[in-house]
């Protein structure tokens, strides 16, 4: 029982991440950023990234 409420935990932060980092990816600046640098903002990466590894915990701690 409690690794399937750690998993359902982990899912959630994942998700929560995962659209934190999307919506930094798709901010106003962040792409007045990405048209004059090229580069994604860190924070973006992070999120998405880690978003998806939680995400990918959590599944693994339901099973």
């Amino acid at each position: 029982m409690n690794k399937k409420l750690i998993g359902i935990i982990l899912i959630v932060a994942g998700v929560a991440l995962a659209i934190w980092g999307y919506d930094v990816y798709d901010s106003a600046g962040s792409q007045i950023s990405r048209a004059f640098s090229g580069d994604t903002p860190i924070e973006a990466w992070i999120g998405m990234v880690g978003g998806g590894l939680c995400i990918i915990l959590g599944i693994k701690q339901l099973r």
